[in-house]
């Protein structure tokens, strides 16, 4: 256990709160993805920098490690509309459950519409049907499509009838820029409904330039879920339950990220999704090692890290799941301090907002 975490004991919901004006929230992207604002945290200081996001590359040397989540944002948010009365319903995919029969888990908006039995019809030649099987929650249901085709047709369809799932707080539609800029570069693997938004700001240029530097990738899956956004509702923190996501770890990316930790390198999670994945994966050696499972882990201070020496991370809302484990990360006192720093310099929030590196 390191010092520094002795003095944060039972912290509350409430010590994460802040005010955070709306204009703040950004809607919409910087226009070159490495060209957001960055700010620097040292975390045994508390020093602060203002940078934007290329510099990171000032920060890393050979065989340092970036550690990235390559989930793949795939296009969730469908409209629909109800048999007979025509209704318009959006329908949130959450996740497949099962492949063969094409059952989903979704959200269905309004909910108090749509029963068991009812069927829903999407895109003007009804390119898709589906049927309601379950209800799971106040708003979610499983769905079957009522498809004969293959997987890949399947896909196709969901592909032309979805739309980009941008957070809530964005009151915009979709565009076809969303497309490109809510996802990493380097996403290949389709499963998430919500983008590893740290990730955002790598271009190709400066991911080139990493590598022409000497600076190793390994890349990780976590497949980010809609609880990413679910509010904390108890003031007790280790009262909270978080939504569980997949996550894969294998064997390069674990040899990789080893190697790093027994040449003491500067080991960086990239968002807080690369770093939930990897401190799900922690062997009693503390090493890395390869996984392929579901994660519920709860990361809030005090709390002692195992792999990543280093953070790159996007600004998070007040009482945030994602701000408490950055504060665990950088320290309480030095996270809330950047935070009143960046209301101050007007730094761009959430999920299109800009980038902090705490090292």
């Amino acid at each position: 256990m390191r010092p520094n975490l002795l003095h944060q004991k039972n912290m509350k919901l409430s010590q994460f709160k802040f005010n955070l004006p709306e204009s703040l929230l950004a809607n919409n992207p910087a226009e070159q993805r490495d060209e957001a604002r960055l700010m620097v945290l040292h975390k045994d200081s508390g020093k602060i920098e203002h940078k934007i996001f290329k510099d990171v590359l000032g920060y890393f040397d050979d065989k340092d490690v970036m550690i990235l989540n390559n989930t793949k944002v795939f296009p969730a948010r469908l409209y629909g509309n109800k048999e007979k009365t025509g209704a318009t319903i959006e329908v949130f995919l959450l996740r497949e459950l099962n492949k063969e029969l094409r059952l989903w888990d979704v959200l269905v908006d309004p909910a108090r519409k749509i029963r068991v039995g009812n069927k829903l019809y999407f895109g003007d030649d009804d390119l898709l049907v589906a049927e309601v099987v379950d209800n799971t929650t106040s708003r979610g249901r499983t769905i079957r499509f009522l498809f004969d085709g293959t997987d890949e047709e399947f896909r196709r369809n969901v592909e032309i009838l979805g739309e980009t799932p941008l957070p809530k707080y964005i009151k915009r539609k979709a565009t076809a820029q969303d497309k490109e800029r809510y996802q990493t570069i380097y996403a290949k693997n389709e499963g998430a409904v919500a983008a590893p938004t740290a990730g955002l700001h790598f271009s190709r240029e400066l991911m080139k330039r990493l590598e022409l530097k000497g600076v190793e990738f390994a890349e990780v899956t976590l497949h980010v879920g809609l609880g990413t956004f679910r509010p904390v509702e108890v003031e007790d923190l280790t009262k909270h339950k978080m939504d569980s996501e997949q996550f894969i770890i294998e064997q390069p990316a674990v040899d990789t990220v080893n190697k790093a930790l027994d040449e003491k390198r500067r080991i960086c999670a990239v968002g807080t999704t690369s770093m939930r994945a990897i401190e799900s994966a922690v062997s009693s050696g503390r090493k890395l090692k390869p996984a392929n499972d579901w994660t519920s882990k709860f990361i809030f201070p005090p709390y002692d890290f195992s792999i990543a020496n280093c953070m790159i991370t996007n600004f998070h809302t007040p009482e945030s799941t994602l701000l408490m484990m950055v504060s665990a990360f950088g320290g309480y006192e030095n996270v809330m301090n950047a935070y009143q720093v960046a209301l101050k310099e007007k730094y761009r929030f959430y999920s299109y907002g800009d980038a902090m590196l705490i090292i």
